[in-house]
């Protein structure tokens, strides 16, 4: 290539590499920058931050935990949903728990290492989906004095999954079964499986080191109404983890908590409460949802807890 052929494609180039700079690392920056000052954007823009005493204490857009040190919910404050971010509600750990609805069995803890101490998780327990909404549903049930119960959990609040052994037919049904295992419920830390008899075969709960996936995992509905009392995201969380929201349904579940720790009445907390419902967007995107932060700070402010 001639030197001159050289110059000329180089320069060229360098053009673009320039014309290029100017638009989209200069011009484009300073257009959103001042868009995000138009009245009504800034606040977007600044990350919604919400205050309390002059001192920002969270994002609107982004949920935290109203819990004590320990974990444990604080009275006072109308709760989150569930947050699979990290340890909840971290914003570098965003995600889900990536488990779905063939997630029913645990995996149960070593007997050994929960005798020498530890605890369960440090064994290797890891329970499956179903077992962390039961659980959580229990609890919840048991924070707001409602019955925790739902389809498909037992009464302590896992998950109601048997393992039934025996022949099959040719779309792979268990036709006579000889022996069934209540799998979530391990021995002997159980009294006894959650269902005594399955189709006229003694349930037994599970043994550690036992392989039961030769049988045919069966979750077993149970007595529980097809309507839980507790909503589905009091026992869910989001995709992203961060989600600020709440339903209004487990908004209104945790009115007479949040009243009876505040020494005012419920109607004074509903009023509040319906001050901080949001509908869904332009009429039809979206449901209606509660601002988790947003709701307890207006209560810090209204009603304020005295020791």
């Amino acid at each position: 290539m001639k030197f001159s052929n050289f110059v000329r494609v180089h320069w060229t180039a360098f053009r673009a590499l320039l014309v290029l700079t100017v638009i989209t690392g200069l011009a484009y920056p300073v257009f959103i920058w001042l868009v995000a000052q138009i009245p009504g954007l800034h606040d977007k823009a600044e990350g919604s931050i919400l205050t309390a005493n002059g001192k920002p204490v969270g994002s609107r857009l982004i949920g935290q935990l109203f819990t004590d040190k320990d974990g444990n919910p604080l009275p006072q404050y109308f709760q989150s949903r569930p947050s699979a971010a990290g340890n909840g509600y971290d914003p570098l750990s965003s995600g889900a728990s990536n488990l779905g609805p063939e997630s029913v069995v645990d995996t149960p803890a070593d007997p050994a290492q929960l005798a020498s101490g530890k605890s369960a998780s440090d064994a290797g327990f890891k329970p499956s989906l179903l077992t962390t909404v039961c659980s959580r549903s229990a609890a919840v049930g048991q924070l707001e004095g409602v019955d925790g119960s739902r389809p498909f959990c037992t009464g302590g609040g896992v998950g109601a999954v048997l393992s039934v052994i025996g022949p099959r037919d040719a779309r792979g049904n268990v036709t006579h079964p000889t022996r069934v295992v209540s799998v979530n419920e391990p021995c002997p830390t159980t009294p006894a499986p959650f269902v005594t008899l399955y189709e006229g075969v003694r349930v037994e709960c599970a043994k550690y080191g036992e392989d039961y996936t030769i049988g045919q995992i069966v979750p077993v509905r149970g007595a529980a109404p097809a309507d839980p009392a507790v909503p589905a995201d009091a026992v869910t969380a989001s995709g992203s983890g961060l989600d600020p929201n709440i339903s209004p349904a487990y908004a209104d579940l945790q009115v007479a908590r949040v009243a009876k720790a505040r020494h005012v009445s419920p109607d004074q907390i509903r009023q509040v409460l319906a001050q901080n419902r949001n509908g869904r967007i332009l009429g039809f995107f979206g449901e209606p949802c509660v601002n988790v932060l947003q709701l307890n700070l207006q209560l810090d402010r209204r009603y304020p807890v005295t020791s």
